[in-house]
């Protein structure tokens, strides 16, 4: 009778049970076989191929990283303004903490990584592009002082893949034409490509950086492809990165790659005691997937703490929502547009995550007359009064001047 030893093999449960086993039996060389008395007792083997250690499914809170910012939660959910670099660096921001020291609001979207590629505040990093990148608009620790003695809940909001600075820098990682120009839409603006791992590594590095300085929610923008990606997919050139030999069509591909994203980001931000969300365009919640930007409401909703669905009334089209003109009817486009959301949240169970959508306090003249009205305190109360009515209590306003209406009820319970 043979015995068949192999050496260098480790599992995390082994149990060796072998009685009257002489140590001349035993051989440690790969592959040799010796004789086995005929008197010993059957040797049992029992094991697992699972890892000796492995990433627990959450960390416990006294094993993650603190930024020393003491800022707590908002009792009454996050209601929160966007706040530019330039307004976060400037003499803005007295005014805008002004206004929500004397309301219900709470909470700042500040720019940490903005709509150019540009890191607006030094972070500490080895990453070369960090460092490249980054313009110094905004002193980040007297920032952080100013929020906690304030008590205003600092969410960091980072654009991901509309990156103009990293695609012109990196056309090899972004979307490029035959003359090997790279690719931009009719703002001027380029994106870099969400199947390249080194543009997710990127982000993520920024996105821990900024939680080492106290942000204590990070917000993912632009997580897509460009819009109208659907119609020049197969005219641009670019790596498909580890979907190259997919069989799946190039809609599914690009969910895909946007889904793991920001599930990858999730993983990797987990030691840092933040909370993560996503923005995302609010029609892709009344449909099972957006066909060229990536975008599965569902799935995304999987991977994250927060979901900030992007629901201006000015971006619904002409009878969306069937409402022949939605920017006249703030109210009617909140309510209805939450009914889609929260059947889609209601079918994850405890897997959704919290729903803190983004709302309009800006006038969306550019839609020509007729078709827009100018939004002032009750425009803005209205949508959060149909909020409140669907059981959504958080929410951000959005004012790419951060010139905010004053008067707006913030709370309808």
């Amino acid at each position: 009778m043979k015995l068949n030893l192999k050496k260098h093999v480790f599992y995390s449960t082994a149990l060796l049970a072998v009685a009257s086993l002489s140590p001349s039996v035993v051989s440690a060389d790969e592959d040799d076989t010796v004789d086995q008395p005929e008197d010993i007792e059957t040797a049992y083997l029992n094991y697992t191929q699972d890892p000796l250690l492995s990433v627990p499914e959450s960390f416990p809170r006294q094993f993650k990283f603190d930024s020393g910012v003491n800022i707590d939660y908002p009792e009454d959910g996050v209601k929160g303004i966007f706040v530019t670099a330039h307004s976060a660096g400037g003499s803005r921001l007295e005014t805008l903490t002004d206004l929500v020291n004397s309301t219900e609001l709470n909470s700042m979207v500040i720019d940490v990584k903005d709509d150019h590629g540009d890191i607006v505040m030094p972070i500490e990093s080895d990453h070369e592009y960090v460092n490249q990148f980054t313009n110094n608009i905004v002193e980040a620790e007297p920032l952080m002082e100013h929020l906690e003695e304030n008590d205003i809940y600092p969410i960091a909001r980072i654009v991901v893949f509309k990156d103009s600075r990293l695609a012109n820098e990196r056309p090899d990682l972004s979307f490029t034409e035959d003359d090997g120009s790279v690719w931009a839409n009719r703002r001027g603006e380029s994106f870099v490509n969400p199947y390249e791992r080194e543009v997710w590594e990127y982000n993520v590095e920024v996105a821990r950086q900024a939680a080492k300085l106290g942000f204590k929610d990070i917000q993912f923008d632009y997580v897509r492809f460009p819009e109208g990606f659907e119609y020049r997919d197969e005219d641009l050139n670019y790596s498909r990165g580890d979907y190259e030999e997919s069989d799946l069509d190039n809609v599914k591909q690009r969910v895909d790659a946007v889904t793991e994203f920001v599930a990858y980001a999730r993983r990797e931000l987990q030691p840092y005691d933040v909370d993560v969300s996503v923005d995302i365009f609010g029609y892709a919640a009344t449909r099972e997937e957006t066909p060229g930007i990536g975008q599965n409401f569902s799935r995304i909703s999987e991977n994250v703490d927060v979901i900030s669905s992007m629901i201006y009334p000015s971006h619904w089209g002409a009878g969306s929502l069937g409402i022949e003109r939605p920017d006249l009817e703030p109210y009617e486009v909140i309510s209805r547009y939450m009914e889609y959301e929260n059947d889609v949240l209601d079918n994850l169970g405890d897997r959704a995550p919290v729903s803190r959508p983004w709302i309009q306090d800006f006038t969306a003249s550019y839609l020509g007359a007729g078709w827009y009205t100018t939004y002032g305190a009750h425009e803005v109360s209205e949508q959060i009064r149909a909020l409140n009515e669907h059981g959504v209590d958080e929410f951000l306003l959005w004012n790419a001047g951060n010139r905010y209406s004053e008067g707006a009820t913030y709370s309808f319970d």
